[in-house]
C-alpha cells in the first residue's frame, strides 16, 4: 500500500543513481519502495566550478529509469548531490540582520576572499543555529555554483522532475540519525559514505564543527582515511579544547563497518557506536530492510525525509 504523504528522495553520484520512497512520519520513516541505475563510465564528473553531467542523453535516461522503477504518482523529488560539488561551513557574525536578504549579502561579504569560485555565480543559503551570549550569531551556511546547479536542475525537468529541493549528502546522513544524536552534551559523527569522510562535532545536538573530504580511490579502511580522521580531530581539540566529545557515532558501509569502528575508536580513545540505517527506517511490504541493502540508499532516503 503507497501512503499519500510518500515522499521521493534521489541521490546522484557519479557511478549512478538510487531512489528511495519513503512514507510513515519522520520520526517513524518507512520505505515503500528503492530502486537504482547505474550511469556509464564519463557520465557524471563532479566538479565545483564546472558542469558535472558530461552526457546528458545518458544521464537524462537512466534518471527516468530509475524514478520508473519506484512507481511514483508525483514527478516532484528532493535531491542529494555529493558534498564535493559545493562547499559548506560553520560561520560566526556579528549583531543581527533584518531580513534573510540581508543576510545573504552579509554572508557573502564575509567569504568573498575564503570560497575557490566567484560568489556573483553561486547559490548560497544558510540556517541559523544559535545566537551566542556576546550577540554572534551561528550560522551552517552551504554553496553551490549556480552553472553546476542549473544543470542538474534542467536535466531533471527534461526527465519529467520536478527537483524540489537539492542539498548534499553530509545533510540527508545526519537527518536520516538526527533522532540518535544527542540534544545534550557533545558528540561527534564520523563518516565515510561513497569515497567521502565526513567529520561533524556537535555540542546540544547543534553542529559546531564539519569538516567534509573526497578520498576518491581509498576505501574506508584505508591508512589515508585515518590520517583524515586524526587531522580533524586535532584541529577540532584545538578549536574547542574544553570540549570532550565522549558520545562517538560511526557510519561506513557493512562489509567494513567492524574494521572502520575500530578505527575510529583508535583516533577518538573512546567506545564508538555504529549507526545502521536499518536501525531507523521501518521496511514496508515491497522494500528490503537489511543493513546490506539500505546503506545504498541512505543518502536518498534522508532526502525523502526531508518532505516528511
Amino acid at each position: 500500500m503507497l501512503f499519500s504523504q510518500s515522499s521521493i528522495g534521489m541521490e546522484i553520484r557519479p557511478d549512478g543513481v538510487t531512489c528511495a520512497m519513503v512514507g510513515g512520519t519522520h520520526a517513524s520513516p518507512r520505505i515503500e519502495r528503492l530502486a537504482c541505475a547505474d550511469f556509464p563510465e564519463n557520465t557524471v564528473r563532479v566538479s565545483l566550478k564546472e558542469q558535472n553531467i558530461i552526457a546528458p542523453d545518458v544521464f537524462v535516461e537512466r534518471i527516468k529509469s530509475a524514478h520508473n522503477l519506484i512507481l511514483a504518482r508525483t514527478g516532484k523529488v528532493s535531491v542529494s548531490l555529493p558534498d564535493s560539488v559545493g562547499r559548506m561551513l560553520l560561520i560566526d557574525l556579528e549583531g543581527r540582520f533584518k531580513s534573510r536578504a540581508e543576510g545573504l549579502d552579509l554572508i557573502r561579504w564575509k567569504l568573498k576572499k575564503s570560497i575557490p569560485f566567484d560568489l556573483a555565480d553561486t547559490h548560497l543559503d544558510y540556517q541559523k543555529l544559535a545566537v551566542r551570549e556576546n550577540g554572534e550569531m551561528s550560522l551552517l551556511v552551504a554553496l553551490i555554483s549556480k552553472t553546476v546547479v542549473s544543470q542538474y536542475e534542467e536535466l531533471l525537468a527534461e526527465a519529467g522532475l520536478v527537483p524540489a529541493r537539492i542539498d548534499f549528502n553530509s545533510f540527508n546522513l545526519c537527518r536520516v540519525f538526527d533522532r540518535h544524536l544527542p540534544v545534550e552534551g557533545d558528540s561527534i559523527m564520523v563518516s565515510f559514505y561513497g569515497s567521502t569522510l565526513g567529520i561533524i562535532a556537535f555540542s546540544q545536538g547543534v553542529p559546531v564543527f564539519i569538516r567534509v573530504k573526497d578520498l576518491s580511490g581509498t576505501v574506508a579502511t584505508d591508512s589515508r582515511v585515518f590520517m583524515e580522521i586524526n587531522s580533524s580531530l586535532m584541529v577540532c581539540k584545538n578549536r574547542f579544547p574544553d570540549r570532550q566529545s565522549r558520545v562517538v557515532f560511526c557510519l561506513a558501509a557493512p562489509a567494513v563497518m567492524a574494521d572502520f569502528r575500530e578505527m575510529v575508536e583508535e583516533a577518538t580513545g573512546t567506545a564508538v557506536t555504529p549507526l545502521e540505517t536499518k536501525g531507523v527506517v521501518i521496511p514496508g511490504n515491497a522494500a528490503p530492510g537489511d543493513q546490506a541493502t539500505l546503506f545504498a540508499y541512505t543518502a536518498a532516503i534522508g532526502a525523502a525525509m526531508r518532505n516528511l
